[in-house]
């Protein structure tokens, strides 16, 4: 499985997890070319190499070229990704990062998601972060995203609604179930982007068993005394087995129009997977087993917005130890178009090959032929790429 451990310890922010993935290997132009189909303007992205007391680092930095900004609330963030043409997951872990965000802003200001108006976290900079790291895992092939306690400095942060302790309000409230450490640093560390990108799609804060291939340092901004650095490891967990916990609950009693919503808030809390299986309960009602599978860091969170966007009285929740194949993404040609395709291995031997829905539903529109005819050319051509790369191999 492949991993992205992010070394957090001196902190992080939305532009250094960017400019990390950027270091690590995602190439610059892919990432500029993608972002540019977001219906976001009025700004530019530079790249440039830079030191931060004695490390070499990479800073992704966006410059305005139009000061004024439309205000955006959760809605038009939202609207902006659907309208993209971004890969769905991509899309939906965006969307995740930005739900949390509301809801943390939200929580501060004493008002609903629907009504919070971003400031700072709407910024043109703030969607180029959280969507290019969402989309800088994507095409790395990241499968497991994991980090180490988050850092709490102290002092105060400038912002929109004046000046602030640090972490800032909303920071802290991101940073409920998660785990913290000390950092004995004045300044903001930590930003609430950062704290809402590293709190949604991290899975787990411990490092498992892992293979080191790449490292990548990203830089902030400013110099508090020790390296403003944000350092990130791509590896290979070769199917270490991990512990998860499993949350169940059985209900009967909810309107099925609220499920989409809370499946979404469950998710965005840190389960890794949501499902619902319909089942029979007492006197024969019909009813739904919601089962959410989450990393043990996530547990607290996980059952909160369970009881608080389903009907259920309680949940049971136990642990499990989940293995999975190591996998990698391949991009082959077919006759209807490039298509990714997921690799599942065991060792050396390839078990899974699974095209992507997104590249292969565009191109079936687009050649307007059967779906599953994308499918089959794209398992039969990332074989036959993966059999020359065997073959090279032994030679």
């Amino acid at each position: 499985m492949k991993i992205a451990w992010f070394d957090a310890s001196a902190g992080a922010s939305g532009d250094m997890i960017l400019s990390a993935l950027v270091d690590a290997g995602l190439p610059f132009e892919t990432l500029r070319e993608q972002l540019a189909g977001l219906a976001v303007g009025g700004y530019e992205l530079a790249c440039e190499p830079v030191m931060r007391r004695g490390v070499r680092a990479t800073k992704v930095k966006v410059t305005l070229t139009e000061e004024k900004q439309p205000a955006r609330h959760l809605r038009h963030i939202v609207a902006i990704l659907d309208e993209s043409t971004l890969p769905e997951p991509v899309r939906d872990a965006a969307k995740r990062v930005f739900a949390r965000l509301a809801e943390a802003e939200a929580k501060v200001h004493g008002t609903t998601v629907e009504r919070i108006h971003f400031h700072e976290v709407g910024a043109v900079d703030a969607i180029v972060d959280v969507v290019g790291g969402c989309l800088g895992l994507h095409a790395l092939g990241v499968e497991l995203v994991g980090c180490t306690p988050l850092p709490v400095s102290h002092g105060w942060v400038d912002c929109a609604h004046g000046r602030v302790p640090v972490p800032s309000w909303a920071t802290q409230e991101l940073l409920k179930g998660v785990p913290t450490r000390e950092l004995d640093v004045e300044g903001e560390t930590l930003t609430p982007t950062g704290a809402a990108i590293l709190t949604t799609l991290a899975q787990t804060w411990s490092m498992p068993p892992m293979t080191a291939e790449r490292t990548g340092y990203g830089a902030g901004t400013k110099d508090y005394g020790i390296p403003n650095v944000l350092r990130l490891t791509l590896g290979e967990t070769a199917g270490q087995s991990s512990e998860v916990v499993v949350v169940e609950a059985n209900i009967d009693d909810m309107n099925p129009e609220w499920w989409e919503l809370a499946t979404e808030r469950i998710q965005a809390a840190g389960a890794v997977d949501v499902s619902l299986s319909p089942i029979q309960m007492k006197k024969n009602r019909p009813a739904l087993l919601l089962r959410a599978i989450c990393d043990p860091a996530r547990l607290d969170a996980v059952i909160d917005t369970v009881v608080s966007e389903t009907t259920t009285l309680g949940v049971r929740f136990y642990r499990a130890e989940r293995r999975c194949l190591a996998r990698e993404w391949v991009e082959v040609t077919t006759p209807y178009g490039l298509v990714k395709v997921k690799v599942g291995r065991r060792g050396t031997q390839v078990l899974n090959l699974a095209p992507e829905y997104d590249t292969c539903r565009q191109c079936a529109e687009t050649a307007g032929v059967p779906l599953k005819d994308v499918y089959a050319s794209a398992q039969q051509h990332a074989r036959a790429a993966l059999d020359a790369g065997a073959r090279k191999g032994d030679d």
